[in-house]
């Protein structure tokens, strides 16, 4: 409904906008009487956003809103469609979750996975949120429970599926109770430009005429402006606000390095995380099981997934994961959208991803809680060839668009630039700054080799000696002056090429190339990937162009600044403690770790160290439920662990947001 106040300000209510309830929580609207009939719109979202900050700090304990959280706030309160994107770890799904809790009626949230919706519901009600899902993992009597609970009101939210939302006997259901709105959770689904796309989310665009005054808020970590304008019309939203985060994870440390003794190499990330969460991607089937293996005979803790294990030794593997019974998860992309667990300290990828927003995505899972995180990518020149090959079968259309998506990931692996910026770029934006002090450019673990330029004229001149006939191996096979048979049956060592780079090991020759590749002064062409030289190339020959090389670095690296800074002040001997007594409580409760007390909840506490209720209400992360129910035990875990490290309890520190 449209309307004006008496000083003529222009309003809309629509179903589930402008109203107000307590839930439990005792926030209500006292100062909004009946007889108040006329109010702006802004009085009435300023009053709702002050409720909605109140059940922030009682459900969730934050006591501020995150970058663009409110707004997202006010679109839903305010009923206002909108397209929400954050990154992993912004705060999205408390843009739907806070609102719920402080309107009337019912919140349907949208969700791909069943997993996904478990572990979110679990958290909630570990916040002393009502919310319930409905999925095929339930039993009629757990489902019947759930439905009760929508018609006797008692649940603020419910988790679902499409296919299951749109199915006429829970159409039914909805048109019997208020829906406050429905909220689309991994909106990106929607797209055919998206990077996970699901058709069944397609049926979605149904909600706007079978529900036309319901507010539709669409959320999603990553989507670029196609995909954002796509979402908005296949969901048939009236004029969405579009608020679009910065795609930045500061906290996340991007290393990439060409891939060599691939086991090596993941075993010395796994050596710098022992004990904590990781999750290792491959591209193919096999190599999960093979690097898996690998892994498990050298001792440690990980356990397999991929869509060619049976679905009841899938779901084993997760939950192990999810619960902290094995360390680390070996997959194929298979595994992860679903995953809510906020306390994943690496990532790693074995082979090269297809695309940038597929790496974003993955790579995303590390660090939810916005805690320092390590992501590593191994890459090789086979990676590119893999993904074309994985590619033929699809229509003409829509490999031409993963073509130029996986030549912007190579680019992005062998370019050489800062990893933040080059992400960021991506996605439209700009990092801001010259150095994010959270990659392996900018942190000095890669350094530019003195000659570049001299070096890519001997490559690029070989390349051309070759007649552009042969791929990145050769080259550098005949660079470094090898004697394979086929190079000297093919009489190039003859070339004036030949041998002009024997001072380095073909692996650095090679990585080189593909450096080359990924500043576009070469190109690969045809299904073999043969190596050509670009216009872009020929400057370089003439010395119009110099490009970056860069090598490894004998350095100690730098640490991460937001490594330093989340560790500040913080006792780890403390957190350690803490960390054994949350697997305890989560293990009684049958809970996940991460959903009793996030990792950065932990370390909050082992640097304020409170000795009171009061002291534990200020901890980031800690609110009113679950200092009921587990304030004393950890309190008096403080106090304990303090009395015999003789250290100060209730450290006076500003309030944290």
């Amino acid at each position: 409904m449209r309307g004006q106040d008496s000083a003529g300000n222009r309003y809309r209510e629509r179903s589930g906008g402008l109203s107000f309830c307590g839930c439990g929580a005792g926030f209500g609207t006292s100062d909004l009487r009946a007889g108040a009939r006329f109010i702006t719109v802004e009085a009435m979202l300023l009053v709702m956003i002050e409720n909605i900050k109140k059940s922030l700090a009682a459900y969730w304990g934050y006591k501020d809103f995150l970058p663009l959280q409110e707004e997202a706030m006010r679109c839903i309160a305010g009923g206002r469609d909108s397209v929400v994107v954050l990154p992993t770890g912004g705060g999205k799904s408390l843009c739907f979750q806070a609102p719920a809790v402080t309107m009337e009626g019912l919140a349907v949230v949208v969700s791909p996975l069943i997993s996904l919706m478990k572990d979110q519901v679990d958290a909630l009600g570990e916040c002393g949120v009502p919310a319930g899902r409905i999925d095929s993992s339930l039993s009629f009597e757990e489902q019947g429970d759930v439905l009760a609970g929508i018609h006797n009101k008692k649940l603020k939210l419910v988790y679902l599926s499409p296919e299951r939302l749109v199915t006429e006997d829970f159409l039914a259901v909805l048109r019997k109770v208020r829906l406050s709105f429905v909220a689309v959770d991994e909106a990106h689904c929607v797209s055919m430009w998206g990077h996970d796309f699901r058709p069944e989310y397609r049926q979605l665009g149904l909600l706007k005429k079978l529900f036309p005054g319901v507010t539709i808020g669409a959320y999603t970590a990553t989507a670029t402006e196609q995909v954002r304008s796509d979402i908005a019309e296949q969901l048939s939203l009236d004029e969405p606000e579009m608020l679009i985060g910065s795609f930045d994870r500061a906290n996340l440390v991007y290393k990439v390095r060409p891939k060599g003794s691939i086991v090596r190499q993941v075993c010395e990330v796994l050596d710098r995380h022992k004990g904590e969460s990781g999750i290792i991607y491959c591209i193919r089937r096999k190599d999960v099981d093979s690097m898996c293996d690998e892994l498990a005979s050298k001792g440690y803790s990980v356990a397999p997934y991929h869509a060619g294990m049976e679905n009841g030794d899938r779901k084993k593997n997760q939950d192990l994961f999810i619960n902290e019974k094995v360390d680390t998860i070996v997959a194929t992309i298979a595994f992860g959208m679903g995953i809510d667990k906020s306390n994943v300290r690496y990532v790693v990828h074995t082979g090269m991803p297809k695309s940038l927003e597929h790496y974003q995505q993955e790579s995303g899972r590390a660090g939810r809680d916005g805690l320092e995180a390590e992501c590593c990518m191994f890459h090789s020149d086979g990676d590119y060839g893999t993904w074309k090959f994985l590619m033929k079968d699809m229509e003409p259309e829509a490999q031409e668009i993963a073509l130029i998506k996986l030549s912007r990931m190579y680019s992005y692996c062998t370019g050489g630039i800062c990893r933040h910026k080059a992400i960021l770029r991506y996605f439209g934006q700009d990092l801001g700054k010259g150095n994010c002090e959270a990659c392996d450019v900018c942190l000095g673990e890669l350094g530019r080799i003195d000659d570049a330029l001299v070096t890519a004229q001997k490559i690029l001149s070989c390349i051309l000696r070759l007649d552009e006939r042969f791929g990145g191996d050769y080259t550098a096979s005949v660079l470094t002056g090898s004697r394979e048979k086929r190079i000297l049956e093919n009489g190039h060592d003859a070339l004036s090429t030949y041998g002009l780079l024997s001072d380095h090991s073909k692996d650095a020759v090679h990585n080189w190339i593909d450096q080359l590749v990924g500043q576009d002064y070469i190109e690969k062409a045809g299904e073999y990937n043969v190596l050509k030289v670009t216009p872009k190339g020929r400057g370089v020959l003439s010395g119009r162009e110099t490009p970056r090389l860069l090598k490894p670095t004998k350095k100690p690296a730098k640490v991460s600044k937001a490594a330093t800074d989340s560790w500040e002040g913080v006792d780890e001997g403390l957190f350690e403690a803490l960390r054994r007594l949350r697997k305890s409580i989560a293990e009684d409760r049958g809970v996940p770790a991460f959903v009793v007390f996030g990792d950065a909840a932990l370390r909050d506490m082992a640097r304020r160290r409170p000795s009171t209720p009061a002291g534990f209400l200020e901890v980031k992360g800690v609110g009113q439920t679950k200092s009921k129910q587990y304030g004393k035990i950890i309190i008096a875990a403080i106090k304990d662990y303090c009395s015999a490290n003789s250290l100060k309890t209730d450290v006076n520190l500003p309030c944290m947001s």
